[in-house]
């Protein structure tokens, strides 16, 4: 029996991690090129020119003199941990095949728990953002889920009122292997409530199939 071609896919190892983020200044680079593929270009007057000012950590437009810090609007913003250490912990959760607990990551890292469930949040909801700001397209697979249980005494089934529901998609490739996901919590599966839904996630022409 063959291999699985998705099970045995090359991923991102530590050691490549570490070989590209393992100190600050790499990080710090790599963040500036994400930031400002272009060059950077001043927030205010829109110039090129600017000078660093290392002990801030700012860069300071050489023609109006705007600061501009390299993690404000990020996730990193007001943080006091190292990039380092944001770095790895993104790599850790995103990596992690069935999830990462916030203790998980904790030990990994060497954070307080409170920290350590914080990053969790919020890389998590910018990993949200980023699918939800990609519609999926070409053959996808869509159902209708609820998550929760059953109050004790109240309604019971698809009425219970403790239940949210919400639409999980998948689009596949040409294989029929999965390539992208999206879940999104719904009003109620209505025939007006999914196409809503479907105008902001699906891409016109896109072959979805639910039972």
């Amino acid at each position: 029996m063959g291999k699985n071609k998705v099970q045995f896919q090359k991923g991102y190892s530590l050691v490549d991690f570490i070989k590209d983020y393992g100190t600050e200044e790499q990080c710090r680079q790599a963040l500036f090129k994400w930031r400002w593929p272009d060059g950077f270009h001043c927030p205010d007057c829109g110039s090129d020119r600017y000078a660093l000012i290392k002990t801030r950590n700012l860069h300071q437009c050489s023609k109006c003199h705007h600061q501009t810090s390299l993690i404000s609007g990020t996730i990193f913003e007001q943080t006091k941990l190292p990039l380092t250490t944001w770095f790895m912990a993104i790599h850790l959760v995103t990596q992690a095949k069935t999830g990462l607990s916030a203790l998980a990551l904790k030990r990994q890292v060497g954070v307080s728990y409170n920290t350590a469930w914080s990053m969790k949040q919020k890389i998590m909801q910018v990993m949200k953002e980023r699918d939800d700001s990609k519609p999926l397209s070409g053959t996808v697979q869509l159902d209708d889920v609820y998550w929760g249980g059953e109050r004790r005494g109240g309604k019971r089934g698809r009425g219970s009122e403790n239940k949210t529901p919400f639409v999980a998609a998948v689009a596949l490739n040409g294989n029929g292997h999965p390539i992208s996901m999206n879940m999104n919590v719904v009003k109620g599966f209505q025939s007006a409530e999914i196409t809503r839904w479907a105008k902001r996630h699906l891409e016109p022409g896109s072959l979805v199939y639910s039972d």
